[in-house]
């Protein structure tokens, strides 16, 4: 491998962007999903997510609101605060139709009211996909207490269904405001917990 080739990359798996290699920022700023998580959960929700609206909350390279966009989904919002993962971001999407997504920049638990006011606006409810950085991070010590609290705070009418990526080890409660978890799925030390509305 030479030297000067230090862009990492992904490709979009399957759909109408399949095989669009999209770039990915540095790994000190966002972690990517590995290939075989995104695969799980698109095969766990493949036909619902047509025509779907689909939130990427601490989207990064937007990988997975893209093979969302890929496999049908009809529009993605994508929230993101980190200035290089924003740039990839915006270069990400012009790989596919820019008309379908959208970008919140900067902090998502502020962010959250705009994104979920925007969907009131337009009676639309969306799914959530939630994929905090890890809290061994340093700073981000209490990112997950926060990611709780967003989760409790999403309007039920809003949500069809909200996925959480996140550390094995973590303990997620049963019960998230007026969502409960509906099954949860190991892949080494990266779990993907699905909740839904009780």
């Amino acid at each position: 491998m030479k030297s000067n080739s230090k862009q990492l990359t992904k490709k979009i798996i399957s759909g109408k962007f399949k095989g669009k290699t999209l770039k990915l920022p540095s790994k000190t700023t966002t972690r990517s999903s590995k290939t075989i998580v995104l695969e799980s959960f698109f095969n766990t929700i493949q036909f619902e997510i047509i025509d779907a609206t689909f939130v990427e909350v601490f989207s990064g390279s937007g990988s997975i609101g893209l093979e969302a966009l890929s496999r049908g989904a009809s529009e993605i919002i994508f929230m993101e605060k980190d200035r290089d993962a924003l740039r990839v971001l915006k270069e990400n999407i012009a790989l596919t139709d820019v008309n379908s997504c959208e970008i919140f920049s900067g902090d998502s638990f502020t962010n959250i009211k705009s994104v979920t006011s925007k969907l009131k606006r337009e009676n639309k409810d969306a799914y959530f996909y939630i994929d905090p950085p890890f809290s061994v991070r340093e700073g981000m010590e209490d990112i997950y207490d926060k990611t709780m609290n967003l989760i409790t705070s999403l309007p039920k009418e809003l949500v069809k269904l909200i996925i959480i990526e996140h550390m094995t080890g973590l303990e997620i409660p049963e019960k998230l405001g007026e969502f409960s978890k509906k099954k949860s799925k190991k892949f080494g030390n990266t779990t993907l917990t699905y909740f839904e509305i009780i």
